[in-house]
């Protein structure tokens, strides 16, 4: 855009001050090239409403969309765990425990002549729990999870192979 095409819009458009557009109005008035770009440019900004904007298809609005999706798909996961840390994380806990155990041997009094006793824990007979009913019931039960097992074991190592 030339000089005075600028000097024009900003006078159309009102964005000049008093002094500028009075210098502006003399120069479209003795002026012919400037009161025939003023002419033009008002033709245009008169017919500017008229226009109707165009709009690409929908079809077209949905393919860009799904290459952009596909393309933030498409990106790798950035993160990476650092090692470091980790085993830092893995020495504080195994040297804290070292320290408990630590404390622990120092402050126990190994002179003390008390043996461990072990409480007695009476257990009823397990003869009374394991009639014909629920003998069946547990085998019933075992064959259920052995065939969950199989029907696993059959799906992940022969129909993937296929």
């Amino acid at each position: 855009m030339n000089e005075i095409e600028e000097h024009l819009w900003n006078y159309i458009d009102g964005f000049c001050t008093e002094d500028e557009r009075k210098t502006i109005e003399t120069l479209i008035e003795n002026n012919a090239n400037y009161r025939n770009k003023y002419a033009e440019l008002k033709a245009f900004e008169a017919n500017m409403p008229a226009l109707d904007l165009e709009e690409p298809s929908m079809g077209f609005t949905f393919k860009v969309m799904e290459n952009i999706r596909a393309e933030h798909a498409r990106v790798p996961l950035k993160t990476r765990i650092n090692t470091s840390i980790v085993r830092a994380i893995g020495a504080f806990f195994i040297c804290t425990i070292l320290v408990l155990l630590g404390f622990v041997f120092v402050n126990v009094d190994w002179s003390a002549p008390s043996p461990v006793h072990l409480p007695e824990i009476k257990i009823p007979p397990v003869t009374n729990y394991l009639n014909p009913v629920v003998i069946k019931g547990f085998l019933f039960f075992d064959v259920v999870l052995g065939m969950f097992f199989l029907d696993y074991y059959f799906r992940k190592f022969f129909i993937r192979q296929k």
